[in-house]
């Protein structure tokens, strides 16, 4: 079924990368707190995005990326629709989930999931043009340098431009609580993106042995 390497290799890593995607935009309409500040709980899953695609950047190139970020903003889309014709669709008198219970849940994340894909497709089209860039300067050399970047850039877009669409101007937030859960959505990123450096090497050595000698890199 497979003919190489190279695309168990990228089927692996674009699995990876739409399941967490699409969870993210299901579950980031609830709020938490750690250690005293607001987060999204859909932050959760976007450190293994963040993973996938450094690793598909490093071996596939930005084209592959740029494929796999586009038909994971029209899966999500496709889930927003269905999501749309669920909420119209009436419960049963036994369904253990009412229309209002299930409202409260998915109906609030519309908004969520359409900020989310904006600020998807955006920051992840950013990350891959900065990543691209170090990566042709730096070669094979500074992957921590070429990861880290990357995020820096796309991450402050996206932390922004969701919580602006999906809170602040339906006006569920104040503009302080806008610019206070968005810095603290965007330094956890970056924290995390630094402490996941050491699985992208451990991605990298992992992915590199297995394809051995085989060419991988679409430039």
């Amino acid at each position: 079924m497979f003919q190489s390497k190279k695309n168990i290799v990228f089927i692996i890593l674009a699995g990876i990368f739409i399941t967490n995607a699409v969870v993210a935009e299901l579950i980031g309409g609830k709020l938490i707190q750690i250690a005293g500040y607001t987060l999204s709980i859909g932050i959760l899953p976007w450190p293994i995005v963040f993973i996938t695609t450094d690793l598909i950047n490093e071996y596939f190139g930005h084209k592959g990326v740029r494929k796999l970020t586009l038909l994971t903003a029209a899966l999500i889309a496709y889930a927003l629709v269905i999501l749309l014709v669920g909420l119209q669709v009436p419960a049963s008198s036994i369904s253990p989930v009412n229309d209002n219970q299930f409202y409260a849940v998915f109906g609030q994340g519309v908004l969520i999931i359409i900020g989310s894909i904006i600020a998807f497709v955006i920051s992840q089209l950013l990350d891959i043009a900065i990543f691209s860039h170090f990566k042709k300067r730096t070669g094979d050399r500074y992957i921590w340098l070429r990861a880290t970047g990357s995020t820096v850039f796309s991450q402050l877009i996206d932390s922004f431009i969701v919580l602006g669409i999906a809170f602040y101007l339906p006006g569920k937030i104040t503009l302080n609580e806008f610019f206070a859960i968005g810095f603290t959505g965007y330094t956890a990123k970056l924290v995390i993106a630094v402490l996941l450096t050491p699985f992208i090497y451990l991605g990298h050595n992992v992915i590199g042995n297995y394809l051995k000698e085989e060419k991988f890199i679409e430039s």
